[in-house]
């Protein structure tokens, strides 16, 4: 009686336990961790994805501060932060070995694939030639995988970065005066979008710009409303080239312009190494 009565207890134990995990499995959620910790909490990233998710956690629960400026030494890596003139809370960065958001990112990729790939701010990060897919703030996170970035700013200044972890969670370095943290993802406001990194090979043609303060356009055309301005030397994928409107900036004229399907955006051939008009890339056919 005593060994029929533990084997209902079990039973009902067993089917209990199912029916508390079946609603996070519904949900697309792996068991486990992922209802509070910083971990992979959704199923479909790359190996490589998850790896970079797991060295940011690493580094939250190793309790790693935000440092303004940190991990953009010449290796991936934490480093001792500045001071930011315009956040009082920054006075002791230069005191904390740590990441800003986009020392992290390039922390974690380049642990996950043993190459710095994301080396860069925030907008380098997330226009980044190394780009698998691009998804709007419309979007949501529905299509979101571990791993994604999710970027906050406009076009023109994209001012922060983070790792989607899935089930709606991201883990981030946010602020000085706070640890490396994870939290639900902020939609809305200047949520900009995201972007799944391509850790393999890059297709099509890879060319590098020159100058500073170069902007891309909406069309090619000098009239066209600006995109987005390279800080300095970048570099960039080209899906084709066409002949448009000429420009004469730098002392070249030439009426070539190149479109950037990273920045969804044209930029003159003038500023981009190389011949006028460019080898190995085709014409653009629309």
């Amino acid at each position: 009686m005593l060994r029929r009565t533990g084997a209902i207890g079990a039973l009902i134990a067993l089917l209990t336990a199912l029916f508390l995990t079946r609603p996070a499995l519904a949900a697309g959620r792996l068991p486990g961790p992922a209802d509070g910790g910083c971990a992979v909490l959704a199923p479909g990233a790359t190996a490589a994805a998850e790896r970079a998710v797991d060295t940011a956690c690493a580094q939250v629960a190793a309790g790693v501060w935000y440092t303004w400026g940190g991990g953009h030494g010449a290796q991936p890596g934490p480093t001792y932060g500045k001071v930011d003139p315009t956040d009082p809370a920054s006075e002791h960065d230069p005191e904390r070995l740590g990441f800003d958001c986009s020392g992290l990112v390039r922390y974690a990729y380049a642990r996950a694939t043993g190459a710095d790939i994301l080396d860069g701010d925030a907008s380098a990060q997330y226009y980044t030639h190394r780009t698998a897919a691009r998804f709007t703030a419309a979007e949501g996170l529905a299509p979101l995988r571990p791993g994604d970035l999710l970027a906050y700013g406009t076009s023109a200044d994209l001012h922060h970065i983070a790792l989607y972890l899935g089930a709606g969670r991201m883990v981030e370095a946010r602020q000085s005066g706070t640890k490396l943290m994870v939290g639900d993802v902020r939609l809305g406001g200047d949520y900009f979008g995201a972007v799944r990194v391509n850790t393999g090979t890059v297709e099509g043609p890879v060319l590098r710009t020159w100058g500073t303060g170069v902007w891309t356009k909406a069309q090619p055309s000098v009239r066209a409303a600006r995109v987005y301005a390279f800080p300095g030397p970048t570099t960039i994928r080209v899906a084709c080239q066409k002949h448009a409107e000429p420009v004469t900036a730098e002392g070249y004229t030439n009426d070539a312009w190149s479109y950037l399907p990273d920045y969804r955006a044209w930029v003159t051939n003038i500023y981009i190494q190389g011949p006028a008009w460019l080898d190995g890339v085709p014409a653009c056919t629309t």
